[in-house]
């Protein structure tokens, strides 16, 4: 009828988890913890639940070896004392009760530290919270507080009357005398005996006015038990009588020849409502279903108690769905101010921190380490930090994730104002000066270089400018497409018009020579049909990537930690280089060729000038590849921006700002004589 003992622990693992108690003493009686220690130690650690300590409490106080007895007392007391375990587990009998309450006692026989003792106690089924006769005058504020699993019961009707009307007076019984004098501290006086002391019981007492701790006035979990079993019995034995005979009338049964073990079939189903409205009845193990309330002690100055039932537990039940309590209601000792008691090796790891195991100490016991970089903990005693998701980033304590800005190069920023200023000056000066070259297209040296190929270069500077704008402008599936192959195609035809106008002055050079051969390849043929080839292999790469792997937006949430970039991917890194590997082989090629001929007559010659600008414009190229591989978001784009619009000034300036200067500020040298004109 009482329930295994091995059915409370998952609820009391389920009591430590629900309040996050994780270190804990115990306290056991000695003839019983050895199995309970074994028991309870696997299942506290496969829940994360430390011992603190595990501490026996002796069987017998042996009063005659004093030692022994002084250092029992002090070992119970430190660990009584330990400040950082608040809840301890008490295992055993009643009687354990009376040995705590008696060391306290020893410890402070002025009952001065009892009623701050700031402690959680839990019991388990069977104890009960008494005193013996000659702890009377003591109180239980040293429990207030307590936690008990106790076995399911319910208040029986007629009980409470019956222990008011019963007396040793009335009610001749043995058992029922050795209660009262232990009650009430008195001796029943025997007729061939004389009476030793003073006080005599008179059997009329009222058992009312005994204190709690010494006599509950109320039906307890074993009472209740021993209420059902002796009626599972009766019931028991009115199937086996009726099973056996069927009498018609039978006033009194005699069960002389009934064994007990002939009641086992008759137990095993039995079934009936007791008194109190509630059905018992045995599951197929034999054991009754009850399961385990939950109640809370609360003691008062006259040291009389109140147990308030605050929650149940049902072995049967799996998971934490087990385990009903009110938290309400429970009454905590006041040295925790009603807030829910706090027993843990450590302090709660604060958001921000993450619990790393103490080397040398149990798992329970941990150290706060602050999360590393790019990582957060948002709740107390996390095991690990996590990472925000990708368009997030940690905030300052690491304790939570912001939302990342959406960035790109742009025009309102600083740098993109930069660059776009100085591209639109570029752009103006390039058409000053193809204004310039249209207006004073019959000069002279406007003649002299080439007016188609000088036209052809000057607009495709315009447009490597303008080309610069893609890249400043909020990444879309149109920009992305269009800026690297407009980039890659006008710096393509920028090139080979300075390609074409070197050939084409080593061309007119050669040609001078009498019987020269490259006579028939003087004129206008020549140069464009090297722009025209050259462009052209260049549009053909740039159509083969668009139709394979074209550019695309994408948002890139690595490269900056509080940042996502909006950027074009290129697609396919593989073309991309393919192009500016193109336009470097057209560059090298006009810088050897323009070099060979730097030693030509300098009035017809400007080789020297695109020698200079091609040196200009490989060096920006050959500088831009480490930058663009070691940056990264915005400043790719700005590097490449730069690299486009420093080429391209080179080239403007070192090609056209010479002969800008004799047409503007120098006319008289604009005249066929000082063209032809040796050195």
């Amino acid at each position: 009828m009482v329930q295994k003992e091995e059915h409370q622990y998952p609820g009391f693992i389920k009591l430590l988890l629900h309040f996050g108690w994780t270190w804990i003493g115990v306290f056991a009686f000695e003839n019983k913890e050895e199995c309970f220690f074994q028991k309870l130690q696997l299942l506290l650690s496969q829940n994360g639940v430390c011992l603190a300590f595990a501490q026996k409490i002796p069987q017998y106080l042996d009063l005659a070896d004093m030692p022994e007895l002084s250092n029992s007392i002090s070992i119970i007391s430190e660990k009584l004392e330990d400040q950082k375990v608040n809840v301890f587990l008490l295992h055993g009998e009643s009687i354990t009760i009376v040995w705590l309450r008696t060391i306290m006692f020893l410890r402070d026989p002025q009952n001065k530290e009892s009623a701050s003792f700031r402690k959680v106690w839990i019991l388990m089924n069977p104890i009960d919270f008494i005193l013996m006769g000659f702890q009377r005058s003591w109180d239980l504020q040293l429990f207030h507080g307590a936690l008990s699993f106790i076995v399911h019961s319910r208040e029986v009707q007629g009980f409470k009357e019956f222990l008011q009307v019963i007396k040793p007076s009335t009610h001749k019984d043995a058992f029922l005398q050795e209660v009262w004098e232990q009650l009430f501290d008195c001796f029943f006086s025997k007729a061939d005996l004389p009476s030793l002391i003073s006080e005599t019981c008179s059997g009329e007492e009222n058992l009312e006015n005994v204190p709690a701790p010494l006599f509950e006035f109320q039906m307890t979990g074993q009472s209740y038990s021993i209420y059902n079993a002796v009626y599972a019995v009766a019931h028991s034995l009115h199937e086996a009588v009726r099973s056996k005979s069927q009498p018609r009338k039978m006033e009194r049964v005699e069960f002389a020849n009934l064994l007990p073990w002939q009641l086992h079939s008759f137990l095993q189903g039995i079934s009936f409502n007791n008194s109190a409205g509630e059905r018992v009845f045995l599951n197929e193990k034999g054991e009754v279903t009850g399961g385990f309330d939950i109640t809370n002690l609360i003691t008062f100055p006259n040291r009389s108690f109140q147990r308030v039932r605050v929650g149940k537990m049902d072995p049967h039940i799996p998971n934490a769905k087990g385990l009903i309590i009110d938290e309400e209601l429970i009454v905590w000792h006041p040295a925790f101010n009603q807030v829910i008691p706090f027993s843990q090796c450590n302090d709660h790891c604060s958001p921000g921190y993450w619990k790393r195991g103490a080397e040398g100490s149990q798992f329970c016991c941990y150290d706060c380490v602050p999360c590393p970089e790019g990582k957060i903990s948002n709740q107390t005693d996390m095991d690990d930090c996590f990472e925000c998701s990708e368009d997030h980033f940690p905030n300052k304590g690491k304790k939570g994730c912001i939302l990342k800005l959406l960035v790109f190069l742009n025009f309102k920023e600083p740098l993109g104002i930069s660059l776009v200023s100085a591209a639109l000056c570029f752009f103006f000066m390039t058409s000053w000066i193809l204004g310039t070259f249209i207006k004073h297209r019959d000069t002279p040296i406007v003649k002299a270089n080439n007016r188609s190929l000088t036209y052809a270069l000057l607009v495709s500077l315009l447009l490597c400018f303008l080309s610069s704008l893609f890249f400043l402008s909020q990444p879309s599936k149109l920009t992305c497409l269009l800026r690297q192959p407009t980039f890659g195609i006008t710096f393509s035809v920028a090139i080979s018009s300075v390609l074409a106008k070197t050939i084409t002055v080593v061309v007119a050079f050669l040609a001078t020579k009498p019987g020269s051969l490259m006579r028939r390849w003087v004129g206008k043929r020549l140069a464009f049909s090297l722009v025209v080839s050259c462009s052209l292999l260049q549009v053909c790469v740039c159509i083969l990537w668009l139709s394979t792997s074209p550019p695309f937006p994408e948002l890139d949430m690595h490269s900056e930690l509080q940042e996502m970039i909006l950027q074009c991917n290129e697609g396919s890194a593989f073309f991309f280089y393919c192009v500016l590997g193109y336009m470097g082989i057209l560059a090298i090629a006009s810088f050897i060729v323009a070099f060979l001929a730097r030693k030509l007559p300098d009035t017809f010659n400007e080789t020297k000038f695109i020698t200079f600008s091609m040196l200009a414009f490989c060096s920006v190229w050959i500088s831009f590849f480490p930058a663009y591989l070691s940056t990264k978001g915005k400043a790719m784009v700005a590097v490449e921006v730069f690299s486009i619009l420093a080429s391209s000034a080179a080239l403007l300036g070192c090609i056209f700002l010479p002969k800008c200067y004799i047409i503007v500020l120098r006319p008289d040298l604009n005249h066929r004589e000082q063209l032809i004109k040796r050195n």
